[in-house]
């Protein structure tokens, strides 16, 4: 089953901010994209660039490509059926705006083709609103679904 997911934030900043953002990805408490205080942090297992793996929670990757400030991929090792990659993208619209931009593409087989429907979707919609607010001057706060919060309550390692 293929899977095409896109959230995107226009953001009143320059591209050189915006990719400031990204580049903190994985910095720890010093990360200001990433949504680390509601959300298993992203780790990798050395600095943030080509061959660093690692991921958060139970969705694991490796980063496959990097431009700092403009483009990171970051391809799937799991969970078993996550066949893909998810990015963000620094996408200059003029001097004062730009585009921030998460894509996941992916082909989910095996037992992804019940648990991406069913949970993964819900968290990572969530989580990528979440990661998009902190990219907001000043950050705001997207309010989870009855469900989201259900499926948190339910498996609470997920955050």
């Amino acid at each position: 089953m293929p899977v095409h997911n896109v959230h995107e934030r226009l953001l009143p900043m320059g591209a050189a901010e915006a990719g400031a953002l990204l580049d903190s990805l994985s910095a720890g408490q010093a990360d200001r994209l990433w949504p680390h205080r509601t959300w298993s942090p992203m780790e990798f297992d050395r600095p943030l660039g080509p061959g660093a793996k690692g991921g958060h929670g139970p969705v694991r990757y490796t980063v496959a490509a990097y431009v700092p400030g403009t483009w990171i991929r970051f391809a799937f090792t799991g969970p078993r059926g996550f066949h893909g990659f998810h990015e963000y993208a620094v996408l200059p619209v003029d001097e004062e705006r730009t585009l921030l931009r998460h894509t996941l593409s992916m082909r989910v087989t095996g037992p992804a083709r019940l648990s991406w429907p069913l949970a993964y979707r819900w968290l990572h919609d969530a989580l990528l609103e979440d990661s998009l607010d902190r990219a907001e001057r000043p950050p705001r706060r997207t309010r989870w679904s009855p469900y989201v919060r259900l499926l948190l309550a339910l498996a609470p390692e997920e955050r």
